[in-house]
């Protein structure tokens, strides 16, 4: 009989690329795999079985309502492997412990931090749990990181623990990758992920109205949540200046919103250098190379790396608009520099930046950690 593997959290949305499309199916091979996820789709990966869970913003629900249903969903699995992505589930994982589960914590952001830039679920008391439940996976859990940068902070680990990047999956990706194209008029820019002012939005928009100015004609595609209000975006000028421009489809299935990069100029990964960013692989990132498009991303040492490297796009200052707008210009301008610029970050994720590799590394952790 395989080993059974439960799969938990209660904050990502059904699709979301790392847990239900790269990491279960990675381990469906080997083990008996469940992912309990809000809203879950029970369609969304082969060999995986899906354990609907509600939805709830407020940090303060989940631990009420979500957290026991959990529980009480998932009791009679009896789990050999417990892998979770919320800190506030670490007490619940405890329970499973008792019946000889093996847990790992997945930590997917330094909230140390970032827990301050929250819109919401933030405050003294949750920083002060917050501190105590991660102190004590520290000492009872097998982490995962997403980034090598999280290791400055999480120095006092007691269990073994593993790097595991998030790499574009090329099977995931192909099937939407198109030849470089883009769009004359207008002049079409694509954007997939979290939508927030720490994720430079204001200053796109006021590159973009910089553009507007010149005469270009242009479109920005726009998938993700967005963290402000409207009432944000109506006092920025260069919103009310290109509103018409702006293409926004909210949370999107990445699966949907991939058919839509087709025929654009570039890919869009702008962050401000704030919280645990400048340590963090933006995944957009190589999802936009793997697709064969030229990136236009922060300025941040880690990113220069990547892009800089390997010629695929322009890294700017997130505060520049005129910066951002200039290497739009030139990507606009020079279609077939910008096309091989899309190849070099092809080549480059192919060789380098791919999730196969990931993916080998994650099933020998487990083998690691089933064997202690």
């Amino acid at each position: 009989m395989k080993p059974r593997v439960l799969h938990v959290t209660t904050a990502h949305r059904p699709h979301d690329p790392r847990i239900v499309y790269k990491q279960c199916p990675t381990l469906a091979a080997d083990y008996t795999v469940w992912c309990a996820i809000p809203d879950a789709d029970p369609t969304a990966a082969p060999n995986v079985q899906f354990i609907s869970l509600p939805y709830h913003e407020s940090v303060i629900w989940r631990i009420l309502l979500t957290c026991p249903l959990i529980v009480w969903k998932c009791w009679t699995i009896r789990p050999d492997v417990v892998h979770f992505y919320v800190p506030e589930f670490i007490p619940f994982a405890f329970l499973f412990r008792l019946q000889g589960a093996k847990l790992i914590y997945e930590v997917q952001e330094n909230l140390f931090k970032k827990l301050h830039l929250k819109q919401k679920n933030k405050g003294w008391l949750l920083k002060w749990a917050f501190s105590r439940l991660d102190q004590l996976a520290r000492r009872h859990c097998y982490c995962v990181f997403t980034e090598h940068g999280y290791l400055t902070t999480y120095t006092n680990l007691s269990k073994p623990s593993v790097v595991i990047y998030n790499y574009a999956s090329l099977p995931l990706l192909d099937p939407f990758r198109q030849p470089y194209l883009p769009l004359k008029q207008p002049a079409t820019f694509y954007y997939i992920g979290w939508l927030s002012m720490e994720r430079a939005f204001d200053t796109l928009l006021a590159a973009f109205h910089d553009l507007e100015r010149r005469g270009v004609s242009f479109i920005i595609e726009l998938f993700g949540r967005q963290t402000f209000t409207q009432d944000v975006l109506d006092a920025d000028p260069s919103y009310l200046a290109i509103r018409d421009r702006l293409r926004f489809y909210g949370y999107t299935d990445q699966r949907v919103a991939l058919q839509e990069a087709g025929g654009s100029v570039a890919g869009l990964a702008l962050l401000k250098p704030v919280g645990d960013y400048p340590e963090s692989y933006t995944t957009k990132l190589f999802e936009y190379m793997a697709l064969g498009l030229p990136v236009l991303t922060a300025d941040f040492l880690l990113y220069k790396d990547v892009v800089e490297r390997h010629q695929c796009g322009f890294c700017v200052s997130p505060y520049d608009p005129i910066a951002v707008a200039d290497a739009l210009q030139y990507l606009i301008d020079h279609p077939d520099k910008a096309q091989q610029m899309g190849e070099r970050g092809r080549a480059a994720v192919e060789q380098h930046y791919n999730w196969a590799t990931e993916a080998a590394k994650l099933r020998a952790f487990y083998r690691q950690v089933l064997a202690f």
